[in-house]
């Protein structure tokens, strides 16, 4: 372990200037080895130390503190699968000095995310993440039935009419994207035979954040997107990494610049509401025009800065997942070009028109189309957008014998102030549920006996067994091994807009552009969400039937 750094130098040299000679040697000695004594003590702690029955077993750690941070942060699957392989489905991590409990498998699931939120709470684990993105009074900084409420206003402006009408303001977003966007230059040409190439996530975060400003954010919001409000949203999304949730008070200019964002978009979403009051109600089909006109049980509206936050919320964490689940659909379907060329037939077979075009679609039929399901449903089954999803612990749990129990007479207990960590991600790429289960097989989902049918069915719950948290009658789908949009209460209500966004989106692609790839690239597990790591360029051409 090396120790030539300019700081600490220095500081062993004025230790020893102010030292009797005859006491300097020992304590410089032990200065400079007090770290790999550190190490040492705690290794050794973990190998001969006491240990109460009750406690789940802790990963095996050189470095206090740290703990298992990096092997964690650095492939969070593989780390979860090699400890399940010593430890079973429960266990323990040290991360940066917080004890957090795993809960593997669809029990383990259904154990953390069913849990009862008065002990296994969101709030705890993530307000001091979200509220200073999202804002005060909405999502993570308010009590768990107040939240409840907003997602029920929000399930509001997330209606079929509305959705009826977003499939061709969608559709045209993407065709002028194609159209402007320097990157997509051949395409412009309409040469069919030279091909041009695109980095997918930056296309797909420009083409999702575009798609939600023309739709749920409000024509104010897409009207003002090339102006100050895209500066103010990338100050806010440089908040929402990793460091800010290990760390949400470093004096650092990040945090500083996401501060000053938060207030001014706050600012903006605010005066939208009051020129949109002031002008009378303008019906438009929009998530701002459905909050101003809902109110608490208690008889109180929505306040305007509460619509503010909301919306900020809305746009902050759809528009990072959805573009992560279209990179990842694009990159697959770029290298695999036989399914591909599927999925454009299947565009062909419905919405084939006499003179050889393709017409637009709607919203029911988007819905229908069953290899477009399949290539989304297996993509957000490989590339879920978030692999782990925590919750602080109020009170000591008892963790369900189901899931463990260390001998006849006793099971594990979490206590009080830690945390637990589900990981739907691990359930989904199980190889002990799924035949083949890190291949991208779309076809999975067209075999009505198999596995990717049975967890559909339990995720979705088509037997008609739904559970109403407060905002509307849910899948509460916390025992499926399909997870991909969360389970139980905080169960995502966005989800059947990111499959209308997504289907779209991969639709209008894919009627005007052929692609490859070589390989798609492997996870960048350094984001919040799961992003595919660079180079992530697709190769296109513009399709001979376009």
């Amino acid at each position: 372990m090396s120790f030539a750094n300019g700081t600490w130098s220095g500081y062993l040299s004025d230790v020893q200037a102010y030292l009797p000679e005859s006491n300097s040697r020992l304590i410089l000695i032990l200065l400079i080895n007090t770290p790999i004594i550190a190490i040492l003590l705690n290794a050794l702690w973990q190998v001969i130390g006491p240990r109460n029955p009750s406690d789940p077993p802790v990963i095996f750690h050189w470095i206090p503190i740290i703990g298992s941070a990096i092997s964690y942060g650095n492939d969070p699957l593989n780390f979860f699968f090699n400890a399940r392989e010593k430890y079973g489905d429960v266990f323990t991590f040290i991360l940066l000095g917080r004890r957090i409990t795993v809960a593997l498998g669809p029990k383990g699931n259904n154990f953390i995310l069913g849990g009862k939120s008065t002990v296994l709470n969101a709030e705890d684990a993530y307000t001091h993440l979200t509220t200073p993105i999202f804002g005060k009074g909405v999502v993570y900084d308010v009590p768990n039935e107040v939240f409840m409420e907003q997602k029920r206003f929000v399930k509001v402006g997330l209606s079929t009419d509305n959705f009826r009408t977003y499939v061709g303001m969608i559709e045209e977003e993407v065709e002028e994207f194609l159209k402007s966007d320097p990157a997509f230059s051949v395409f412009q040409r309409n040469d069919i035979n030279e091909w041009g190439s695109f980095d997918v996530a930056k296309a797909l975060q420009e083409i999702t954040i575009l798609t939600a400003s023309r739709t749920l954010q409000g024509k104010e919001v897409r009207e003002n997107l090339d102006k100050s409000f895209s500066g103010l949203y990338n100050d806010l999304d440089g908040g929402f990494t990793p460091l800010n949730f290990m760390f949400p008070n470093l004096p650092l200019a990040s945090y500083r610049r996401r501060d000053r964002a938060h207030v001014k978009m706050s600012e903006f979403y605010v005066d939208i509401i009051k020129k949109r009051r002031a002008n009378g109600n303008q019906h438009e089909p929009d998530m701002i025009e459905a909050l101003m006109h809902q109110s608490y049980r208690n008889g109180k509206p929505l306040k305007d800065k509460e619509i503010a936050h909301i919306m900020i919320a809305l746009l902050m964490a759809g528009q990072h997942t959805s573009s992560a689940s279209g990179s990842w659909t694009l990159l697959h379907l770029a290298a695999n070009p036989k399914i591909t060329d599927a999925l454009f037939a299947e565009q062909i077979e419905h919405f084939g028109t006499p003179d050889g075009k393709l017409r637009s679609v709607t919203y029911e039929e988007l819905r229908a189309l069953p290899l477009m399901d399949a290539v989304i449903r297996e993509t957000l089954r490989l590339h879920p957008p978030i692999h782990s999803i925590m919750r602080k612990v109020r009170d000591d749990v008892v963790i369900p014998a189901s899931l463990s129990a260390p001998t006849k007479d006793s099971t594990y207990i979490v206590p009080k102030g830690h945390y637990v960590l589900a990981s739907p991600a691990v359930s989904q790429a199980d190889p002990r549920i799924w035949r083949n289960a890190l291949s991208w097989d779309p076809y999975r989902w067209s075999d009505p006996e198999g596995v990717a049918a049975q967890a559909l069915a339990t995720y979705t719950d088509e037997k008609g067994e739904k559970i109403d948290y407060g905002f509307g009658a849910v899948s509460k789908g916390t025992e499926s091994p399909y997870q991909p949009f969360g389970a139980g209460k905080h169960r995502c209500i966005g989800e059947q807009f990111a499959y209308l966004q997504l289907g779209t989106i991969i639709t209008t692609i894919i009627r005007r552009l052929e692609l490859r790839i070589d390989q798609v690239p492997e996870h960048n597990y350094h984001t919040m969400i799961t992003m595919p790591k660079t180079p992530r360029h697709i190769s296109y051409r513009r399709r001979k039937f376009d």
